[in-house]
């Protein structure tokens, strides 16, 4: 791992503790909020559960499933779930917070990434990228033609199929129990909120 990326991963870990707690301090939840946003959660979770089950880190370039469409769809099904957590805290100031962390650290740490890809696969990365959107799906995917070098042939012809044992072994669970976690203390501040009338 390159130092720049261990600089960005490292504090976006950092940042993230005292964002959370500022997000709660200032979200202002309802039960119909909590709901939308759960819903809008979901669907990140499906987007970054489907990617996991993809991806082979440090193995292989992963350009199936998800992959086909956007070259980070962790990121972008994280972007949802982030997404819904600022539909459900229902404050405007929790969003800009969580959006401005979410540009500034994901953005980064994506770019940083393409430089390590670029570096481990070389051309085949090089063509993929050329394809297929850094973040926002392509709709058409981009991957519908056949791999024209042999290090894109390998990680395609592995990461066609969705696999369980991938998903489980990426931990993508603790991205559900992180949610479910999250919405549990969200709804708790609302009863807090509720009772105390803070």
């Amino acid at each position: 791992m390159t130092q720049p990326r261990k600089f960005w991963m490292r504090w976006r870990v950092r940042v993230g503790y005292p964002v959370a707690a500022i997000y709660l301090l200032l979200a202002r939840p309802l039960p119909r909020s909590i709901l939308w946003g759960a819903m809008i959660a979901v669907v990140g979770l499906i987007v970054r559960g489907a990617a996991s089950g993809h991806l082979r880190k440090d193995r292989e370039l992963a350009v199936g499933g998800p992959y086909a469409r956007t070259r980070n769809p962790l990121y972008f099904g994280s972007a949802l779930l982030a997404a819904g957590f600022v539909v459900a805290g229902r404050s405007v100031w929790a969003g800009a917070l969580v959006t401005v962390y979410f540009a500034v650290f994901y953005y980064a740490v994506m770019r940083n990434e393409e430089r390590d890809l670029h570096n481990r696969f070389g051309a085949a990365f090089d063509e993929y990228a050329r394809r297929v959107p850094l973040f926002f799906p392509s709709i058409t995917g981009g991957c519908a033609s056949e791999p024209s070098s042999a290090g894109e042939a390998a990680g395609s012809a592995n990461g066609k199929k969705f696999s369980w044992a991938q998903y489980r072994r990426n931990r993508e669970y603790r991205a559900f129990i992180g949610t479910i976690a999250g919405l549990g203390i969200l709804w708790l501040r609302m009863e807090l909120r509720n009772r105390l009338g803070y």
